[in-house]
């Protein structure tokens, strides 16, 4: 990563801010100071604060017009709340499902007008161009995955905008010792930051209420899976991903599915687990396996390129999950509130196609009006 010279680094829009986040002007105030927690809590002034872990409390004197997450989870979780028009970047394009958004009407936010965040690396430059409101990011995912030092924290913190946000898509980073958000906790906590409560308990009630649909159809006895990423396509090798507590398996999680991998002592690939081969999965013989790749994943290029290869590969092919059909695509790493609602039904219906079929289990239209601000508040 190319370091900035603090010293010579330009001010931005946000050079109201003094070393410490005193206010000296109209801009966004950004404390770090307080006991973690989850809540948000507004003066008569017409500021407030939120507070997450691992940053405490930070505090806004107004509600933030451009902002930046890294991961997709917290991409979507603003879309969701109606702030797509101020998404300024994302870490990696391919990794945020932004393309579900075509089935929504009224709602649309194009990819390639978001700048990447990861160019060979992420360096601090980027994030003084983009000049930001508030960054959705953990800024302890930067330093453990970024290479970022404290100090490069804590300079952009101090003169561009405060980082709010905490590592949810997964439970497995050792470095990981602090408050473990769900979904809808962390959900609640961006909708704080942006003053959005009624669409945040709007989005809460539907999704509530189509898990409970769909979990009132499925079966008591539910399939063990292994959720497998190719190292390569067409596949003979995989990394591995348990079922664990984070968001990236929470449509799992609703389904009440069974971890075969965990089962069988297999580390995860974010937890410093290896590849594992056909033979190894034959060991397993998983009922179902179910395939993460990032992007738009067509039915028709998952079927050419992974389940045709399966089933004439010589020991794939001996698989149960080969051999009874049941190889499905497993979604994407990060999602959010949206992002769910479409990775969910895909599970179940390729899960059980014989209740579910086709069949739409959430009304996009509905999503929707939440998300354009048409519905009743």
């Amino acid at each position: 990563m190319r370091e900035t010279d603090e010293t010579t680094a330009g001010p931005t829009r946000r050079d109201a801010l003094e070393y410490g986040g005193t206010v000296l002007g109209g801009g966004l105030l950004a404390g770090c100071t307080g006991d973690p927690g989850t809540e948000s809590s507004e003066d008569t002034d017409g500021s407030y604060s939120v507070t997450m872990e691992p940053v405490g409390t930070v505090e806004f004197d107004a509600v933030p017009e451009t902002w930046v997450p890294y991961t997709g989870d917290y991409a979507d979780m603003g879309v969701a709340l109606g702030q797509g028009d101020g998404l300024a970047a994302i870490g990696v394009r391919a990794r945020f499902a932004a393309h579900v958004y075509d089935e929504l009407p009224g709602v649309s936010v194009d990819e390639n007008d978001l700048v990447e965040l990861y160019q060979d690396g992420t360096g601090k430059e980027i994030f003084y161009e983009l000049g930001a409101d508030v960054h959705l990011i953990d800024p302890n995912f930067m330093v453990n995955r970024l290479q970022w030092s404290r100090a490069d924290v804590d300079e952009i913190r101090e003169t561009v905008a405060p980082f709010v946000g905490n590592t949810i898509f997964s439970r497995a980073y050792d470095w990981h010792d602090y408050t473990a958000y769900t979904m809808y906790e962390a959900f609640e906590t961006v909708a704080d930051v942006f003053q959005e409560q009624a669409r945040y308990e709007a989005f809460k009630e539907y999704h509530d209420d189509v898990l409970a649909a769909v979990r009132a159809r499925i079966p008591d006895e539910t399939p063990n899976i292994a959720v497998l990423y190719p190292a390569e396509v067409p596949p003979e090798s995989f990394y591995p991903y348990l079922i664990g507590s984070g968001t990236q398996s929470k449509h799992w999680n609703d389904l009440n599915v069974g971890d075969s991998l965990a089962r069988n002592g297999i580390a995860d690939a974010q937890a410093g687990g290896g590849i594992i081969d056909y033979e190894t999965l034959l060991e397993i013989d998983p009922d179902a396996i179910a395939i993460r790749m990032q992007g738009e994943i067509t039915q028709a290029y998952f079927e050419d390129e992974i389940v045709s290869h399966l089933r004439n590969h010589d020991v794939a092919s001996e698989l149960r999950a080969v051999q009874n059909d049941r190889v499905i695509y497993g979604g994407l790493t990060y999602q959010g509130p949206i992002i769910h609602l479409f990775q969910l039904e895909r599970a179940v219906r390729d899960l059980y196609p014989e209740e579910f079929g086709d069949e739409r289990l959430f009304d996009r239209q509905r999503v929707a009006d939440i998300v354009t601000g048409a519905f009743e508040r």
